[in-house]
């Protein structure tokens, strides 16, 4: 295994990352940048909001996608075992920095999304069970309160306890990464959660298209 090769597919995996789907896609069907309008974000929730569910849909599908690329690009390091830790500890820093890139996209002056769609392809990449787990306590929340904020908070909190207390998960750098990745989810909707304690928060309209 080569520094340069890893190198080499990191910057790949950030390059990836940084491809505001959100943004180009509002800018060429809409007319509309999406960090004008709504909550200023860059990325699924705020498409959803603004753009409505068929650009909304869209944009997630391909946010999840990018993290799942990223976290794949290890196969082209063929030194790597597949399920080895280091296997795994390398979908990790792909995955991050996909992730990382979806926050500050370079093909969007860095200002890009929050990273929760980008951060579940990555885990699906790593561990789709552990994905499906999450992403149906996302779809619960979602389904009893409408508020996708809410819903990305404490899948991004399951994550760790999940990973330990069900599917027994012992890799450190795995288990460290899940606690990380919570505590970003966390910060990054700080907003979020003032909303949702002054009861301003705003609901997803779930069967509805905008119009």
């Amino acid at each position: 295994m080569h520094l340069s090769a890893i190198i080499f597919w990191g910057l790949i995996a950030y390059v990836i990352g940084s491809i505001p789907s959100s943004v180009w896609i509002g800018k060429s069907y809409f007319g509309k940048d999406v960090r004008d309008f709504g909550s200023g974000n860059a990325g699924a929730t705020n498409t959803f909001r603004v753009l409505g569910n068929q650009a909304g849909i869209i944009v997630l599908l391909l946010d999840i996608l990018k993290g799942v690329t990223a976290a794949s690009l290890v196969l082209y390091i063929p030194s790597v075992l597949h399920g080895t830790e280091l296997y795994i500890n390398l979908q990790l820093l792909f995955g991050i920095l996909a992730v990382f890139g979806h926050i500050f996209p370079i093909f969007a002056n860095f200002n890009g999304g929050k990273g929760i769609a980008t951060l579940f392809g990555m885990l699906i990449g790593i561990h789709y069970i552990l994905a499906v787990a999450c992403v149906a306590l996302f779809v619960v929340v979602l389904l009893l309160t409408r508020y996708v904020s809410l819903s990305s908070i404490l899948a991004a909190i399951s994550f760790p306890f999940f990973a330990i207390y069900i599917f027994h998960r012992d890799e450190p750098l795995l288990i460290a990464f899940g606690v990380a990745a919570a505590l970003m989810v966390v910060i990054t909707h700080k907003k979020n959660i003032i909303r949702l304690l002054n009861g301003e928060e705003s609901k997803a309209n779930l069967f509805r298209n905008k119009t």
